[in-house]
């Protein structure tokens, strides 16, 4: 009978997907000052990637107290129990206003230049519109202004830890490990391998377009907030 191996825990280190982006560059490793560029690599294209959406893995359930004639929250209010925490934070979806009687009313995304156009922002009713300003220190906008005391419900994505010490494993999901090697492998061509950008670059979007096909919302294993909808 044939010995079949009986762990499923593979993983790569930082270490070891910049020594395989610079073998498929026709590249060795062959000094710190490489590793330490690959690793910058590796962070401006996980920012790449956020930019892009593929980051679905790292969305947070959060749950905050809006207080009576709040208009906007920001800081912890918004995200987490330390100061910086908001800064984490690339996007929010799925909002919900939850009263106190625990049911859920959907709220409505709206621009900027709508949310400016209200001319009295602390009209007070139960807040049925956002808007999101994605600044350093992000601030989330309700309208109208509570009116009471409420429950903000909604689903934060958050950014991706940044490629730290080389014997670190990556925080990526091991499905995107591929895209995740011919993506530096690109990166590291463009500037050390120019001959073989065009097939790598190649090789990196079709994984990023499989990784993001895996990334995107199954029903059937992503939550949303219980939605209730008043009849008109």
């Amino acid at each position: 009978m044939p010995t079949y191996a009986s762990t499923a825990n593979f993983d790569l280190t930082i270490d070891d997907i910049a020594e395989e982006a610079y073998e498929r560059c026709g590249l060795q490793v062959r000094s710190g000052y490489d590793l330490k560029t690959a690793r910058r690599s590796l962070n401006l294209m996980l920012a790449e990637w956020a930019n892009r959406g593929l980051n679905l893995w790292t969305i947070q359930l959060q749950e905050k107290t809006i207080a009576a004639d709040t208009t906007s929250l920001t800081g912890t209010n918004l995200f987490g129990s330390s100061a910086d925490d908001s800064q984490q934070i690339v996007d929010i979806t799925d909002v919900a206003i939850r009263d106190s009687s625990n049911n859920d009313y959907s709220a409505t995304s709206i621009s900027r230049a709508t949310y400016l156009n209200y001319t009295v922002k602390t009209t007070s009713g139960r807040p049925t519109q956002y808007y999101f300003e994605r600044t350093i220190n992000p601030t989330l906008f309700l309208y109208p202004a509570a009116d009471t005391t409420y429950t903000l419900v909604y689903y934060a994505l958050v950014r991706m830890k940044d490629a730290g010490a080389y014997t670190n494993n990556t925080e990526i999901p091991f499905r995107f490990l591929p895209c995740l090697t011919a993506g530096l492998a690109y990166y590291i061509a463009m500037k050390k391998a120019p001959e073989r950008i065009q097939l790598l670059k190649q090789v990196y979007e079709d994984e990023f377009q499989r990784a993001a096909a895996q990334d995107g919302e199954r029903t059937s294993l992503f939550l949303s907030p219980k939605i209730y909808y008043p009849s008109q």
